[in-house]
């Protein structure tokens, strides 16, 4: 596998986000298998070699991007589990959550990754293990809320309201393309609403 030279890890770290950055263009513009590494390299400024000094394939860089995304996701419900009020706390950063889901660009690169993974069992394996990561730090923040208001839930009960949030923000993804002059505002209190019942439902 090759490896970055040895270079200022700032540097080094400015250099990864503008392979990242550019990949995720090429992508969204393009599909995956469009976006070669020579495209890719043209969009970033660099040659395909220098890009190959750190991703060894567009494969690696795909896991660079969800690898992203999830430390995203991970640091924000840490957060939330660190609030006073853990539940008003997740209501709150639902609103920023729609916001982010809608908008196209992001939609558009988070779709098309998906795609990639119904046909590369290794992009996959790479989407599968970030939303179990995702799912459980997710669960362990519900759990909270849940135990706070009395409830005490088996696996299963918690698993089914992991599934019912992450279903909620991942069809925003298809919706925002599909219905683009869709109500934002509206639509924001509508999933608000809908994660406060799936909370408060009873044992």
């Amino acid at each position: 596998m090759n490896t970055p030279p040895a270079t200022d890890p700032s540097r080094a770290e400015a250099r990864r986000q503008q392979i990242l950055s550019a990949a995720a263009q090429c992508f969204r513009e393009h599909g995956f298998h469009a976006a070669s590494i020579s495209r890719i390299s043209r969009l970033a400024g660099m040659s395909a070699g220098h890009i190959y000094h750190y991703f060894e394939n567009k494969e690696a860089i795909i896991a660079a991007i969800v690898e992203q995304d999830l430390e995203s996701l991970l640091q924000m419900t840490a957060e939330l589990r660190a609030a006073c009020d853990v539940r008003q706390a997740l209501i709150a950063r639902a609103a920023q959550g729609v916001i982010e889901q809608l908008d196209p660009l992001t939609a558009g690169l988070k779709l098309e990754i998906v795609a990639e993974a119904a046909r590369n069992p290794r992009v996959a394996e790479i989407v599968r293990n970030a939303d179990t990561a995702s799912r459980k730090s997710l669960g362990e923040t519900i759990r909270i809320v849940r135990q706070r208001a009395g409830h005490e839930d088996d696996e299963e009960a918690i698993a089914g309201m992991i599934e019912v949030v992450a279903t909620l923000f991942e069809g925003l993804l298809l919706r925002t393309l599909r219905h683009p002059q869709l109500d934002h505002a509206q639509l924001t209190l509508q999933v608000q609403a809908a994660i406060e019942n799936v909370l408060a439902q009873p044992s």
